[in-house]
């Protein structure tokens, strides 16, 4: 079944290609990705895919299948950019391609193999993402694994994330003219005041947790009393259960402040949080095996990042891996930058981004052909669930 694979995707090479520079060429923001959405599922749907688009009435989200039972095998697409700092500085039209490429090949055996194989459009990655909405909903409740692979600099095995608690916190004062009274604390006071003190606060953490700030709401000019302040902050910890605590040391001391200085208050989520990335270690070993059997032999070790992933809320449903797979032939080049973008439309990042495709499909076909596998995968899932709570 893997040459059969292999023969249909050699076929497909150029379309895959045109969906890659499509989306490198037509960069949308997070939660606006109409045109990469549209694209892609009407791509699927030209495949005999099963697609429902607006999944969960998100207007850019979108559910695709094809097969029927068990395993249940799911691929992740993520496909907002940030325009103004380039594009697709961190590859997500190339992370897209890969996940579609697997499920597209895969779904060529789906039938004499058995299972389902599912790929669901994840918007607005940048700002949180929607996959722990989709983890609330119960979309992966069914689903036996999910994997996808990252463009990145390196290639390495799928490591750990850090936890991101998004916050934002509001202070409400009287309004007036700021020379005509003194003596009463202002909003922006009370704004100020917190982010001090958690600074202060913060380097007691570490490097289990950081905390970055910004003043998004502060007046309009000096001589207005500012009658509502407003700051956001992330809260990034190795686990989510250092990040709970400190977003409850956070909510004490804005409570406090609040009552100090006379103001109303109020501290919120204002996008979703995520968990770190558990990373299934049966997954890394069948992904690696697989990569090296593809003629790609030097894999880096777990890689843990500080970033976030919407992933990591994921990664606690359902067993998940998310290796890195370098797409770049030229070490002057950095993650995160236009020419990171646009290296993912280079040969060299296409034949990289192939080979992990056809890694993650015979990882797949490895839990699709030999129950053993997977019985193996889901009890580590079980082990590492226990070992964390």
């Amino acid at each position: 079944m893997r040459q059969e694979v292999i023969s249909y995707l050699s076929t497909e090479k150029e379309a895959l290609f045109n969906l890659c520079k499509f989306l490198h060429d037509n960069p949308e923001d997070s939660y606006k990705e109409y045109d990469a959405c549209k694209y892609i599922c009407n791509f699927l749907r030209d495949r005999d895919f099963d697609v429902r688009e607006k999944f969960l009435d998100l207007d850019t989200a979108f559910y695709a299948k094809k097969g029927n039972g068990y395993p249940k095998i799911c691929f992740l697409c993520e496909y907002d950019a940030i325009k103004s700092k380039g594009g697709h500085i961190t590859g997500h039209n190339l992370l897209t391609t890969i996940s579609i490429t697997s499920a597209l090949g895969l779904s060529k055996v789906i039938e004499k193999s058995g299972g389902t194989v599912i790929l669901i459009g994840c918007p607005g990655e940048y700002l949180g993402g929607t996959k722990s909405t989709y983890v609330r909903q119960g979309i992966f409740d069914d689903i036996d694994v999910v994997l996808t692979a990252h463009p990145d600099i390196v290639t390495s095995e799928s490591g750990t994330s850090k936890a991101i608690i998004p916050l934002k916190v509001t202070f409400k004062g009287h309004d007036g003219l700021s020379f005509l009274d003194f003596d009463s604390f202002t909003s922006l006071d009370g704004t100020m005041l917190t982010f001090n003190v958690i600074n202060a606060l913060s380097k007691g953490y570490c490097k289990k947790a950081n905390i970055h700030t910004i003043l998004s709401q502060g007046g309009v000019t000096p001589l207005l009393r500012p009658v509502e302040s407003e700051g956001k902050l992330y809260i990034r910890a190795e686990s989510t259960k250092t990040a709970k605590c400190i977003e409850n040391k956070i909510r004490n001391l804005v409570a406090c402040i609040s009552d100090t200085m006379n103001l109303e208050s109020c501290v919120e989520l204002y996008e979703p949080p995520n968990e770190e990335l558990l990373s299934n270690q049966v997954l890394n070993r069948l992904y690696s095996h697989n990569l090296k059997e593809n003629g790609i032999i030097n894999i880096g070790k777990p890689r843990d990042i500080d970033a976030g992933l919407s992933l990591g809320t994921v990664s606690h449903k359902v067993p998940c891996i998310h290796p890195y797979i370098n797409i770049v032939d030229n070490v002057n080049i950095d993650y995160g930058t236009k020419e990171f973008a646009d290296a993912t439309i280079s040969s060299f990042a296409q034949e990289q981004a192939l080979s992990a495709s056809y890694a993650l499909i015979s990882t797949a076909l490895d839990l699709i052909e030999s129950d053993f596998l997977l019985s193996e995968v889901k009890e580590t899932f079980n082990m590492s669930k226990e070992n964390l709570y």
